[in-house]
């Protein structure tokens, strides 16, 4: 049996597909976070029968005339794949514009169970609907659910089931002769006013228009943004999350992992090569990544909180009036926001916007808000080079923004367009977020970062160990310097010396972090390891021989806004559906990091230091050769516009 859940965006259609299958899909407190349809099978305690039952988590949906990507799917799987049932989640607080869809969904001669979600905020807003009335009009069962107790989903099942066990459609309500958008609005106000009373006047002001004056206000927004951002990373990195992540990296993966781990290699009597590769090159490099787990935990903890309050959405509508400047729109904030997990599903989201033009720009700039792979980086760096700093990490969130302005100017200029995408957000009302929905996300987030930690960054680091410490002849050396990973490096790093990088340490950390973000403080413990007995994460350790606290920044700046993993690259090529444009993309994101290290580290050393970086003569020649190649960019594209213009 399929059984696939429709409703409007923002009904809590993930949040019962969750529920019903025991999977961790993300949800949000906006439209566009389901972008695709998800599958899962029904836990065996909803349901009596034999079979199994496949449920579908649809993307939401205004109507069956799609208008966005999301939609076409949506409308595409109801009338192709044959559902047994659709089950259509209503938004019980916007009855209104939900049960348009819902009455489409009642013709398609398909079983339906309407299941009116939220009947919570129906009753804290003291409104009553008629559930009787309302089964009635549209000749359809409907059950009452709060998704977030898991109220009501046994009585939605049970109805399901037996509906599409039964086969039997009910006949859809009639509405005229004439089946226009208006007729249909006309038959649901009708509905509405059969079945459903109303306590408070909907031109009442609430209190949630009373703290949208303020948080939505289109000056004092951003403060605000900024200050509750400022707050959340202080607590994260500065408060509990580093008290916790120091004992992780002093004690935890400092002192009792290696030592237990060596104390058990000898007493098996595993040869010291071998256990040089367990516990210097997986453990250390492993153990360096895990030690940062718990400040990132809080970070999802908290920014699941802010999502699931209602506050994102009011972001996105305040950063809107900012990116309509830009070629863009409110709605590429949205991809944005999920990026600060992992880029991967931040640039999938990007198909939410119509425009190809501005889906393909969004998907250029996501990756330069940092996600949770960066994290580490950051904490390292802020540890070791600006300890007991409260800006550090909000002053990289903040130059992510402003990269992305600057940055979406210039894409501008290059490609010439204007943002086409109208951008319409329903802002929900404002609830007090759940913990343990809170929990589960920041949960399900450590397990991938575990996950990751312990695959792709545990190989990388095992490799790197070996080639940090082996020849060309695959014979062990003792200096650092006459190794395979210090020959990789000493070719790399040339390029990298305008921007203050001196040494094939550096480089090669560069390299690595191409393949995940988390292999550049995993490649340093294992190098800081090996030719070092300093700790990585402490002030004045091992690190403060390869960096200044100023190309330290530059150098955490160049991770931050160069291509991302080769996951994500994988997405933005999915996402780009051009590999020209993915090229450039990737050129776009490889010019800016490097850019923005080059100026950090020159006009930096210059102010801080009195005196000029090294490499300050080719980051004057690359910048000038930089500056011109930008300038005859946008001519040409001048020119091809005015051609076009004068072609009209």
């Amino acid at each position: 049996m399929k059984i696939p859940l429709t409703g409007n965006p923002n009904a809590g259609k993930t949040t019962v597909f969750n529920t019903l299958t025991g999977q961790t899909a993300s949800v949000g407190n906006w439209s566009g976070v389901t972008v695709a349809e998800r599958v899962g099978t029904l836990r065996k305690k909803y349901h009596g029968t034999d079979h199994d039952v496949t449920i579908v988590d649809l993307p939401g949906a205004y109507s069956l005339s799609p208008y966005s990507g999301e939609e076409k799917i949506t409308r595409d799987y109801i009338l192709d794949e044959s559902p047994d049932v659709i089950i259509n989640i209503v938004d019980g607080a916007n009855l209104e514009r939900s049960l348009f869809f819902a009455t489409q969904l009642l013709e398609l001669h398909v079983p339906v169970v309407i299941a009116i979600n939220k009947s919570d905020m129906v009753k804290r807003r003291k409104n009553t609907i008629d559930l009787t009335t309302l089964s009635k009009v549209l000749n359809s069962r409907v059950v009452l659910l709060t998704a977030t107790a898991q109220m009501g989903i046994q009585a939605l099942m049970t109805e399901a089931i037996a509906l599409g066990t039964a086969k039997e459609p009910l006949t859809a309500p009639q509405l005229t002769e004439t089946h226009t958008d208006t007729t249909r609005q006309i038959f649901v106000d009708d509905i509405i006013r059969q079945s459903l009373v109303k306590e408070t006047a909907s031109s009442q002001v609430t209190l949630s228009d009373n703290i949208d004056r303020w948080i939505a206000h289109k000056w004092l927004g951003v403060p605000i943004f900024l200050l509750i951002m400022w707050l959340i990373f202080w607590f994260s990195i500065e408060g509990l999350g580093g008290y916790v992540s120091a004992y992780f990296n002093d004690v935890l993966f400092g002192e009792m992992v290696p030592h237990t781990a060596n104390r058990l290699l000898e007493s098996l009597g595993v040869h010291p090569t071998l256990q040089a590769v367990i516990v210097d090159g997986a453990i250390g490099g492993v153990g360096a990544v895990i030690g940062f787990l718990p400040l990132i935990m809080l970070l999802f903890f908290c920014l699941s909180l802010l999502e699931d309050c209602g506050y994102m959405a009011r972001v996105a509508v305040v950063m809107d009036r900012f990116f309509k400047k830009i070629g863009l729109s409110g709605k590429s904030i949205i991809p944005m926001i999920v990026g600060s997990g992992c880029s991967i599903p931040g640039v999938m989201a990007t198909r939410t916007i119509e425009d190809i033009n501005e889906r393909r720009m969004t998907t250029i700039l996501t990756p330069f808000i940092p996600c949770g792979a960066k994290l580490p980086i950051i904490a390292l760096f802020a540890s070791v080079f600006f300890p007991g700093s409260t800006w550090v990490a909000p002053s990289v969130y903040m130059l992510a923004i402003l990269m992305i302005i600057l940055g979406g100017l210039l894409l501008k200029k290059i490609f010439v367009w204007e943002a086409t995408s109208p951008f319409i957000m329903e802002l929900p009302a404002y609830k007090v977020p759940s913990l343990r929905h809170a929990t589960t996300q920041m949960l399900v987030k450590a397990k991938a970062f575990i996950y990751k930690a312990t695959t792709i960054i545990l190989v990388c680091n095992t490799l790197v160990w070996f080639t940090q410490g082996y020849s060309w002849r695959l014979t062990p050396v003792e200096d650092q310097s006459l190794s395979m990973l210090a020959g990789i490096g000493t070719v790399v790093s040339p390029i990298l010396i305008p921007l203050g990088f001196v040494g094939w340490q550096l480089a090669a950390a560069a390299i690595t972090g191409f393949i995940a973000k988390e292999n550049v403080v995993a490649t340093f413990a294992v190098l800081v390891s090996a030719g070092s007995t300093q700790a990585l994460h402490l002030p004045g350790g091992a690190l403060n021989q390869l960096f200044t606290p100023v190309t330290a920044f530059a150098f955490l700046a160049f991770n931050l806004f160069t291509p991302p993993c080769f996951a994500a690259i994988g997405a933005m090529n999915a996402e780009m559906e051009s590999r020209s444009w993915l090229w450039k993309g990737l050129a776009f994101q490889l010019g800016i990091g490097y850019m923005l290290a080059l100026v950090i580290t020159q006009v930096g050393t210059l102010l801080i230091y009195g005196k000029p970086a090294p490499g300050f003569i080719p980051a004057i020649a690359i910048t000038i050769f930089a500056i011109a190649l930008v300038l005859a960019t946008i001519q040409k594209a001048d020119n091809q516009r005015n051609v076009i213009e004068n072609a009209m």
